[in-house]
């Protein structure tokens, strides 16, 4: 053990990079959390030490047991200790690391599903009888899981009954009582939504109550948001008279939620526990005021949902907190001694807004449901217009953010956006008929402007729809309507996204609390490349996006960016595998990317079938009009492989002088790269710049984060469920066990379960056995005995297709069905090809956007060479002297990692692909499908015998990413 800065932590060094990657995956499966990381150019800790590298690692303790603290560090050369022989008994060894855990034998189950070498020992001479685990980590240390109790010390090692993150690990309840350290009563939390409401606030609410509650502490629901926390008295449910006359004049707004109080949150829209924008909070004397009420209430805690003025106000509270109790004491509102355990406010912030404004968070919880509500609309408006010929100016929210205009112009093919952080230049006017008629020349019916509420021009002066209408209509003649879309764009049920990014920040919000010191800066909980990640609050208050960089992906019918003639190429597009979401929309881009700089788009027909048969066409501007909505396939698709037939499909290519190849597909798309760039020494026709660009329901393609088509697919699930839930809700109680696709992947499953809130979820990476059933059944008798009699409830059960041949949806719903007995019932439903879609989501039209318009200029890149020395050699019309580009790298997919688009060889992409099962080896969404379940667990005071006892509840943190604090 070593001791640094007050940090009592154990050091194990890895001598080389390899082992200090597999040394913290290692313990990271074990349930230990990052909570520092270097990077390879930052300097570590202790710089004396000879260490390049370090990340320290976590398993949190509870009241009786600290927090253990591992650092492993990358020391170059470092000495390993000799390795146990698999014949000795690993107990005569020295073990590094002791654990206890009450359930050896969910211990024993994980280890074996993650393959770790391990042995067991047993002893039945003592009372009670004891197990014990050896297992040993990359390093060569050997680790110890005991169910016995530390036979000297009376502070034993970190029990994994309550700190493991290892599935299965626990069989404590999650209603372990979480004391305030300063009080020594049960922690007490509030959470509020203020300011404007926005889609996926409830998300946030139901995971702030049950993961709270799970975590031993009281959860109070603030009423009406600033408001309801001055008017709170007794903790008692408002009345719907109270709630509609005026909350500043009194009211009883705090109320402790219970688990079930959240059941159907998650697909409602708004806040269902009220937001108001309140003046009187805006004071010292209304925040003397809420203060009194929550110190009154027992509440030292904060969770705050809302925009930056919401959060700003919050941070100002706690600012002032210390003087505002100091005044309640002086004034005689208080007493001292029922201040004195309240004088620190923890303080967490989320972001919920429409607009995504915050700088330091990716996305803003509502912003995705928002365009939702936006493109709908458009669509619908397109068609009118379509019809008529008329021109449509569309007025959305954002007063000073033009993420939805200008995410909604990109998503509906809009002609011309205005946002307040580019204000057009003088006599943009014309600039704007110009590109309008252009597209009329072209061909165009419709004409769609989207305008945001706050767009100025350069002298900072309003630009209004009514002035743009007119422009229109008076210079281009246009029949020219104005429709402002108004709070439509804040209402209806939240979009998938929504739903998990308010579940899986409420999570994390409570952790914030639960971590927080009076040193501790106000965080802000965001997203930060599709991890969750911790800013201070007034920093990511002081900063909002600039979105400017979006407008050069807006329009690509102009001539400022064609290439000279000798680097323009005959780009060939093609689609193979299933259909999925935004096959259409990245072929629209992409074309549209080709024309602009001189090129020339093929459209490959029907895959490589249509490729052998010649089926190719050039595409033009308006070949692609509309396709942006359009989900499926327009050029058609099949899952057929080049290795058909090679020769005919590279004498194809040879024949239409195919320069560059796009292929939008799943993990046959995949295949079929691989089988192209694995056959160029046999054929140069294949020498040629190939990019993948993923496009599948199932999620399943190396080298990427999300697939297009996922979005498209998680929505239609999510909807659907909604409904059955809806139909269930109104007549009886129903459990539907529900199929959903993906193949041997279950990212639909896991994913759409969080949103939906499935009682469990069937996937194959983890399998569903009998034992597992009858423990599930159970849970459903429980749950459904737990319920009031008198109403009816609907449940969801969510199965991949693929995850067993024994155990299919309709065995798994007659069980469910047979022991439901006269308490409830099962029904199937399979889903099937409507999680394709009828309409692509607008998260996979953007994706889409910005996968073509990179796959493009990858083509360009690694086409360039080639090109150029066609050009000196003067061979324009054959290919007979080689390819353009036969360098391995010249054969990619285009990937998302988190949010930045990646170019990854196939010939790396192989290390992490199982090409048996179809999928890649990385599943970074894998950890969720224990968070599903412990969110839909009831857990209560009076719910604590064996049969309730369920995961540890520091499962719900390792269905996180390890924040970035």
């Amino acid at each position: 053990m070593s001791n640094v800065e007050g940090l009592s932590h154990l050091v194990l060094y890895a001598p080389d990079g390899a082992k200090y990657s597999k040394t913290v995956e290692f313990y990271r499966l074990l349930g230990f959390e990052s909570i520092h990381a270097s990077s390879e150019d930052e300097k570590p800790s202790d710089p004396r030490s000879g260490e390049v590298q370090e990340t320290w690692i976590s398993l949190f303790g509870t009241d009786m047991h600290q927090d253990l603290i591992i650092k492993i560090a990358l020391r170059e050369g470092a000495q390993l200790r000799p390795r146990a022989s698999d014949d000795v008994n690993w107990q005569d060894e020295e073990s590094a690391l002791c654990l206890v855990a009450k359930n050896i034998e969910a211990v024993e189950r994980q280890l074996k599903q993650l393959k770790v070498s391990y042995q067991r020992r047993e002893s039945n001479q003592t009372a009670p009888a004891f197990a014990e685990i050896y297992l040993r980590d990359p390093l060569n240390n050997v680790l110890t899981f005991t169910n016995k109790p530390h036979p000297v010390s009376t502070s034993a090692p970190p029990s994994l009954t309550s700190t493991s993150k290892l599935t299965g690990s626990g069989d404590a309840s999650l209603t372990q009582v979480r004391l305030d350290k300063a009080t020594g009563k049960r922690k007490k939390i509030g959470v509020l939504t203020s300011g404007g409401d926005s889609p996926g606030m409830n998300a946030v609410v139901r995971a702030v109550a049950r993961v709270g509650i799970a975590r031993g502490c009281d959860i109070y629901a603030v009423y009406e948001g600033y408001e309801g926390e001055q008017n709170s008295g007794r903790i008692k449910r408002p009345s719907l008279t109270e709630l509609h006359s005026g909350l500043v004049k009194g009211g009883d707004m705090l109320r402790k939620l219970e688990w079930d109080d959240v059941r159907g949150f998650l697909s409602a829209g708004g806040t269902l526990i009220g937001t108001a924008r309140s003046m009187p909070f805006r004071t010292s004397e209304g925040r003397l005021k809420a203060a009194r009420n929550l110190i009154s209430n027992g509440i030292d805690a904060l969770i705050v949902c809302g925009g930056d003025g919401s959060l700003t106000g919050a941070d100002v509270f706690r600012a002032e907190w210390p003087g505002l109790c100091d005044k309640l004491v002086e004034e005689g509102h208080l007493s001292a001694e029922a201040v004195d355990p309240y004088r620190t406010l923890t303080i967490v912030g989320l972001v919920g807004s429409i607009d995504n404004d915050m700088a330091s968070t990716d996305i803003t919880i509502g912003a995705v449901t928002s365009l939702h509500r936006i493109c709908e609309s458009v669509d619908s408006i397109s068609a009118t217009a379509l019809s008529h010929s008329r021109a449509f100016v569309v007025e959305v929210m954002g007063r000073h953010c033009g993420w939805l205009a200008l995410m909604a112009g990109i998503s509906t093919g809009a002609d011309f956006v205005f946002i307040p952080e580019r204000p057009p230049a003088e006599g943009w006017e014309q600039t704007m008929c110009d590109n309008v008629k252009r597209h009329r020349q072209l061909g165009k019916r419709k004409t769609i402007v989207i305008i945001a509420e706050g767009a100025i021009d350069q002298n900072l002066n309003p630009i209004k729809p009514a002035y743009i209408a007119e422009v229109l209509t008076d210079r281009l003649g246009l029949d020219t309507r104005v429709t402002t879309l108004g709070h439509v764009q804040r209402g209806g049920a939240p979009a998938f996204y929504d739903r998990y990014l308010g579940t899986v920040q409420g999570i994390e919000a409570i952790e914030a609390v639960l971590r927080s010191t009076p040193e501790t800066e106000s965080p802000m909980i965001g997203m930060n490349n599709n991890k969750v990640a911790w800013k201070p609050l007034m920093e990511s208050v002081e900063r909002v996006h600039d979105y400017a960089a979006y407008l050069s992906s807006s329009s690509y019918e102009d001539d400022s960016a064609l290439l000279p003639p000798s680097k323009r190429m005959r780009i060939g597009i093609m689609h193979i595998g299933a259909p999925a979401g935004g096959m259409n929309a990245a072929t629209r881009v992409a074309v549209r990317r080709a024309l602009s700089a001189g090129h020339t788009p093929i459209a490959i027909m029907n895959g490589c079938e249509g490729l052998m048969r010649g089926a190719v066409e050039e595409l033009g501007w308006m070949s692609v009009d509309g396709w942006q909505g359009r989900a499926g396939s327009e050029l058609g698709t099949n899952r057929t492989q080049p290795s058909v037939n090679y020769g005919l499909i590279a004498y194809q290519l040879q024949k239409f002088r195919i320069d560059g190849l796009l292929i939008i597909g799943g993990f046959e798309a995949f295949t079929a790269m691989m089988q192209f760039e694995q056959n160029r020494k046999s054929y140069p026709a294949f020498q040629i710049p190939i990019a993948h660009l993923p496009a599948t329901v199932s999620n399943n393609v190396p080298g990427t984060d999300f697939s297009l088509g996922s979005d498209t697919a998680l929505n239609a699930i999510v909807e659907s469920c909604d409904a059955l839930v809806q139909s269930a809700n109104a007549s009886r109680r129903r459990v539907f066990v529900v199929e959903v696709q993906g193949g041997k992947t279950g990212y639909l499953a896991v994913m759409a379960g969080l949103a939906v809130g499935a009682t469990t979820v069937y996937i194959p990476e983890v399998g569903v056995n009998l034992s597992g059933l009858q423990e599930d059944v159970q849970h459903l008798v429980q749950l459904y005995k737990g319920d009031d009699p008198n109403k009816s409830a609907g449940r969801i059960i969510l199965r991949n297709e693929s995850v067993s041949k024994t155990y299919t949806t309709d065995v798994i719903a007659s069980i469910i069905d047979e022991e439901g007995g006269t308490l409830f019932d099962s029904k199937t439903t399979v889903l099937g090809h409507i999680q394709q879609g009828s309409i692509t989501s607008p998260f996979d039209r953007i994706r889409a956007t910005r996968l073509a318009v990179k796959g493009i200029e990858f083509l360009e890149e690694y086409a360039a060479d080639g090109l150029l020395k066609r050009a000196e050699d003067a061979v324009f019309t054959t290919r007979e002297q080689g390819g353009l580009s036969n360098v391995p790298e010249s054969a990619a997919t285009v990937g998302f990692r988190g949010t930045t688009v990646v170019f990854t060889p196939v010939q790396e992409l192989l290390k992490e692909t199982d090409l048996k099962n179809r999928k890649g080896l990385k599943s970074w969404w894998l950890s969720f499908k224990g968070l599903v379940e412990v969110l839909t667990k009831r857990v209560s005071e009076t719910h604590r015998s064996e049969e309730w006892t369920i995961r540890d509840v520091e499962n719900v943190l390792a269905a996180l990413e390890p924040p970035n604090r």
